[in-house]
């Protein structure tokens, strides 16, 4: 046994006036998918050639210029899905397709045969330059693992020419395990390989520098890019590309301050999908710019698509937590979250001329429309919800505006239900608990036989039946409108306890020949002046006089069932 921790802090690097810090992304890096290969070889069941497809033609429409698609030596099946994006002309002439292959002759030939026709591609070649791989795993020393990555960069110019592909293939090569290599070792191979391919530009010569293994914070990611591309001589003529995986969570994080610090090319996943816990996000990081004002090329318009798309053809689930894709990214289930929501979309042209811009919304850092999100779908009803996010849901899926002062009635109605049901309550069954427990409401008060006899000058005179626990009284009143009338018949009546008309609002519900109206009325029930509460009902009719006179109606037989009533 040996005295030596468990776990050690990676070692800090030296970067005299570190740059990054200070630095923002202002355009995009170039994007480069690697869903058909390092995403799909960590599926439980790899996709099939058709599925393959399918997802290879949902990555062109996102925007994707670069897909590596391949291992072609790895299996028949690679191979063969190479062949038929080139001979079934598959490839868009924006599109560049990559394939993988490790630095050994027979296998970089039958990758670079694979390519065969093909308009324009990149060949992809690995080599191992930690030593924990290198000494440990292969038994290399540091001179071994320099000669295998020049003696492959030469095998893959020899296939290329032998093939007939030069000036169609590009060179990306990659010291795996970067971030656990030493970093002067690695640009002395970085260097050989580069000499070894010859002249080139950023974008047919690629160094990919990835974090195989997470197993630094994200800063240090960053200064070792930073360190790299000050102390490699071929930086006008390198592109500089990154490739995190998610082992400690950090990928999007790690990727986000490596591009501050100098590199132009990131490669990554939909979804995460990857070895282990997964490569980057490129879906998280490049709406994460999007959402600050960078136009990535990528368009993510019909999010509920794509995730349709990668679950049917991975089998895997995507979270419904997950940032931008998943079922409750956009969903408030709490009170003041759905509250504060409601009130910013309310306002939302005065936040835009407030802060300059055109989004800034409460708990939405962008808007779902951009991802191809509903706003209907912005608020959901649980235990944890308050009467701003159940009146929102009243507003936008069925245009009833209540007053501000029923809001907490409506919630405490609401509250109840949820309590004693559990779980979440869809806005159907949101708009029944309304119905049932302020519409129409039915109880101790009925009125029938309603007539309007008259309504000269502005008087309007009514008459109708007023029942009270079944006992029938007719009764006549007039007023300046058909519910003043009412009022004043029951009031002369001596029917009815004290109560007080405080609150009245109506409007229209639906379009055209459907619309209809619905009217609310709060009560105050108590002479006390400082008992303030009012008692609400509301009342649904083709007829707006009788929505209001129907909302009266619902507000007395509510009262009675609570026990409002003290004169």
């Amino acid at each position: 046994m040996n005295d030596f921790p468990k776990y050690r802090y990676p070692e800090p690097f030296k970067v005299e006036n570190r740059q990054w810090p200070d630095r923002v992304i202002t355009k995009p890096p170039v994007w480069a998918s690697v869903d058909l290969r390092d995403g799909n070889q960590a599926l439980p069941e790899p996709m099939n050639p058709a599925q393959k497809l399918e997802y290879f033609d949902m990555l062109v429409r996102i925007g994707f210029k670069e897909i590596e698609v391949a291992f072609p030596s790895a299996s028949a099946d690679d191979f063969n899905f190479v062949r038929t994006l080139i001979e079934e002309n598959r490839i868009p002439d924006d599109v560049r397709i990559s394939v993988l292959t490790q630095a050994r002759k027979h296998l970089i030939d039958k990758t670079v045969e694979s390519l065969r026709g093909v308009k324009h591609a990149i060949v992809h070649c690995y080599v191992a330059t930690s030593d924990l791989h290198g000494r440990f795993v292969f038994g290399n020393g540091h001179d071994e693992v320099k000669q295998m990555a020049i003696e492959g960069t030469r095998m893959v110019k020899e296939a290329i020419k032998r093939e007939g592909l030069e000036g169609k293939i590009s060179y990306e090569f990659s010291p795996e395990e970067f971030t656990d290599s030493d970093l002067d070792f690695v640009i002395d191979v970085c260097c050989a390989v580069k000499e070894e391919w010859g002249a080139s530009t950023p974008d047919t010569f690629i160094l990919n520098l990835p974090a195989t293994v997470e197993r630094r914070p994200p800063n240090q990611y960053a200064d070792m890019i930073e360190l790299f591309c000050r102390k490699y001589p071929y930086l006008a003529e390198t592109g500089v590309s990154l490739h995190a995986h998610n082992d400690q969570g950090c990928a999007v994080a790690a990727t986000e301050l490596a591009l501050l610090a100098g590199a132009t090319r990131v490669e990554g996943t939909i979804f995460g999908h990857g070895e282990r816990t997964g490569n980057l996000d490129i879906s998280v990081l490049a709406l994460n710019m999007e959402s600050r004002g960078v136009s990535t090329g990528l368009s993510f318009g019909n999010m509920p698509e794509i995730v349709r798309i990668v679950e049917r053809n991975s089998g895997l689930e995507v979270h419904p937590r997950h940032p931008y894709a998943g079922d409750l990214v956009f969903t408030a289930f709490s009170g003041s979250h759905q509250d504060a929501i409601r009130k910013g979309l309310d306002k939302r042209s005065g936040t835009s001329e407030f802060f300059h811009q055109g989004w800034k919304i409460p708990y939405l850092h962008i808007d779902p429309a951009d991802v191809g999100r509903q706003y209907e779908k912005l608020i959901r009803i649980n235990s944890q919800s308050g009467k701003g996010g159940v009146v929102y849901v009243l507003e936008k899926e069925f245009g009833i505006y209540p007053p501000k002062t029923m809001h907490p009635e409506i919630g405490r109605v609401v509250q109840d239900y949820v309590d004693k049901t559990g779980g979440e309550i869809n806005s159907q069954i949101l708009r029944d608990i309304f119905t049932e427990n302020f519409e129409n409401v039915s109880g101790r008060y009925v009125m029938e036989n309603y007539k309007r006899t008259s309504n000269l000058d502005d008087n309007s005179q009514v008459t109708f039946d007023w029942v009270v626990d079944g006992v029938r009284h007719e009764l006549s009143g007039e007023g300046n409108g058909p519910l003043s009338a009412v009022v004043h018949a029951l009031k002369k009546s001596n029917l009815m306890p004290f109560f007080k008309l405080e609150d009245f609002s109506e409007r229209t519900l639906g379009k055209d020949a459907d619309a209809h109206a619905i009217a609310f009325i709060g009560l105050r029930c108590n002479e006390d002046p400082n008992d303030g509460r009012l008692i609400y009902g509301a009342g649904e009719h083709s007829n707006i006089d009788r929505a209001a006179i129907a909302a009266l109606v619902s507000a007395m037989n509510r009262a009675a069932a609570l026990g409002a009533f003290k004169g």
